[in-house]
């Protein structure tokens, strides 16, 4: 951030049409704009490979969860039939693993689930019960009509007055200060 503005979180341009916060989110990126956020209604698909998102870590964390819960319902089932309180039931071996399977399948779709989950709120940076945008009063109608656009002050090519020129070049209906 060039102006030394602290208090200042990005700039926000209101669009009315999902084709025209797409281009717009385009031309930010092509004019090197990394630190890209937009609001819309409803998700557009467009959009976020418009602002550069790439893949999630969403399922290495599913993965890691569900083979963590397989490891974790094999060695239970192991732990009591073998080491806490081992029966030999009609000669079979304490280990019978082939038993051992739908319980650890089970187990491997909890511990998936559970990180699914809780992954998701991870990445996401959720419960978010306040946001800087929220300040700016025009946003409001993102759940309703309207689209929005905005550079991050932290971006590294961020300067209030340019990035200011740059977003009303574009054609927005409105380009207002985001404050924290």
């Amino acid at each position: 951030m060039i102006d030394g503005d602290d208090e200042l979180y990005g700039l926000m341009a209101e669009f009315s049409s999902p084709e025209a916060v797409i281009g717009a989110a385009k031309r930010a990126r092509e004019e090197g704009y990394c630190e890209l956020d937009a609001y819309t209604p409803f998700p557009i698909e467009a959009l976020a490979e418009a602002l550069g998102h790439h893949h999630s870590k969403l399922p290495l964390i599913v993965l890691l969860g569900g083979l963590l819960g397989a490891v974790a319902g094999f060695g239970l089932q192991y732990w009591t039939s073998v080491i806490d309180y081992p029966l030999n039931v009609g000669g079979r071996p304490f280990n019978s693993w082939p038993a051992f399977i739908v319980p650890t399948f089970e187990c491997t779709i909890l511990g998936a689930s559970l990180a699914a989950v809780f992954g998701m709120f991870f990445v996401n940076g959720l419960p978010m019960p306040y946001h800087p945008v929220f300040n700016v009063p025009r946003f409001a109608q993102a759940s309703r009509d309207h689209y929005f656009l905005v550079i991050k002050a932290k971006d590294g090519k961020f300067d209030r007055k340019a990035t200011r020129a740059f977003l009303e070049s574009l054609g927005p209906g409105e380009v207002a200060d985001v404050e924290h």
